[in-house]
């Protein structure tokens, strides 16, 4: 896959396991108030890649997801 990564989060549907911060804790937190996720890096760099991949395949609700945005 080529172009820059793209994260995308459904935020209502989140559970707050706390799996997607755990996978990849330079884009993803959680919430002081209620423990979802939050969005630290809709734009990751590459080398962030397999810990969004991790956080994808761990996410209980299945709320995050990545595009690769190719440039205009």
């Amino acid at each position: 896959m080529s172009g820059p990564l793209s994260v995308a989060v459904e935020y209502q549907k989140c559970t707050a396991a706390g799996q997607c911060l755990l996978a990849a804790p330079n884009v993803f937190d959680q919430s002081a108030d209620n423990g979802t996720i939050v969005l630290l890096d809709p734009n990751p760099p590459e080398s962030e890649r397999p810990r969004v991949l991790d956080a994808i395949a761990r996410c209980p609700a299945s709320v995050i997801s990545l595009a690769d945005q190719s440039s205009p």
